[in-house]
This record gives structure tokens, sequence and C-alpha cells, in this order.
């Protein structure tokens, strides 16, 4: 059954899905992850995969930029397409001073400036948070693997540019690790859906610090975070 965005049929898609946003990292991580990947979806140049991981079935598929086209992507996963499970494996920008480059940060909740909650219709402010199983998974994992995963608040933004240092000190002096693009709308599908989500970003800048990775960097440099989501995809009951 076929989408406006995704031309897959049910079942094509593993009960758990990587989301990266770039689509050339979907099909790395298909390509050098993950054994006898099949595509299942090229629309628009959103290439998802559907392979084995240790010999369980898991799917990878790009969700673009920005909250409004996570929010399509992982709206017609979870409610069209069977999927239960959605991990972000994406970049963030640090602002916390103890963050450095290439640290893997996972969001217990995130932030947010943009108004996508109201298309929900609720009387209040709701706060997007991550599946707490998913959650204290991928931490179990991170720690067999030998990783540091910082767990604290992200914040998901809908502007790329033009906000200054001063938003960023302040988020960073209440607690606030990382600034993204995506996680505070996946979480809020996947409420909605009564589905289960996190997001595992990979430092590949620090804004106050001005420190960069260069983009080739940020394709190919995420092995740490790509193990974590693929091993807490691993542990998932079926």
């Amino acid at each position: 059954m076929s989408t406006p965005h995704i031309a897959a049929k049910v079942g094509d898609f593993a009960k758990t899905v990587l989301m990266p946003g770039d689509p050339l990292r979907s099909k790395f991580i298909a390509e050098n992850y993950l054994d006898s990947p099949r595509l299942v979806n090229d629309i628009r140049g959103v290439q998802g995969y559907t392979g084995l991981y240790r010999g369980k079935p898991v799917s990878v598929m790009a969700s673009g930029m920005g909250i409004p086209s996570i929010g399509i992507y992982s709206h017609e996963l979870f409610n069209v397409f069977g999927v239960e499970n959605i991990i972000r494996v994406g970049s963030a920008g640090a602002i916390a001073g103890d963050v450095k480059l290439l640290d893997v940060i996972a969001g217990v909740t995130a932030c947010t400036d943009s108004h996508y909650a109201d298309h929900y219709d609720l009387p209040f402010s709701f706060a997007p948070a991550a599946d707490y199983a998913l959650l204290r998974t991928a931490d179990e994992a991170a720690r067999e693997l030998g990783s540091n995963l910082k767990v604290g608040t992200l914040y998901s933004t809908d502007a790329f540019y033009g906000v200054g240092d001063d938003v960023h000190k302040r988020l960073a002096s209440m607690g606030v690790l990382a600034v993204e693009m995506e996680a505070a709308g996946l979480y809020l599908n996947a409420a909605a859906a009564g589905k289960r989500a996190l997001a595992i970003c990979s430092v590949s800048d620090h804004i106050l610090k001005k420190e960069y990775l260069e983009a080739d960097q940020r394709r190919t440099a995420f092995g740490e975070m790509i193990r974590i989501a693929l091993e807490t995809a691993y542990r998932l009951e079926d």
C-alpha cells in the first residue's frame, strides 16, 4: 500500500527503522552495516532499505531535514506500514560546555520552537519525550560497546540560521545539550500513534565554540552512533 511519499508494501519495513536525515547516509548504513539490504523506497530520492543486522530484520530510511519532513515520513511509517519503533540517527550541534565533537547524545526529551504540536489541537503544551524502553536499551547497549552515551535534553529548532548565541547560551544554562531539527516532531508523532521513538545524535559541531566537522566527515564518521542504534534495534522484543 503506497502513500504519496513511500512506494512500498506493508511488510517491506521491519518493526524498527533507523532514520538518518541524509538519503546518502541511509544508503551508507544499509550497505555497510546490514546484510542483504534491499531497496524498498526511493520516492523523491528518499531511500529506504530493509536488511538483516545479526540475523534480525532492521530498516533504514532517510527523513529529510526538519520537523515537517520527518513528520511526514514517521507518520506514514507508524500509521500505514506497521512500524513500531523509529530511532533517529543524525547530527546535532552541541551547546553544552562538556560536549565534544563526535560525542553521542540520546535525547530524553526535546524542547522546541516549532508549532508542530498545535496540529494535535491540545488545550495545553505537550512535552515531546523519548520512549523509556528504547532509551534504556540504548544506554545499556552503549555501555556494553564501551561508549559514553550522554543522555539529556535536545533543542529541536525550525531555524538553522539566524539563532543568536545568546539563545544557545541560555538553553545551555538550563541543561540543554545540543541543537537539532527533528526529534520533537518524531516524539510527537510516536506519542500520537502509540508507538516508540528515540533520537540518537552524533555531535557534528559545537555552536558556541565554533568547531565543525566537514560534510563528508559527517556522513562517514558516525559509526559509534550507528552501532548503538543497531544494537538497540537488535535487542528489542519481537
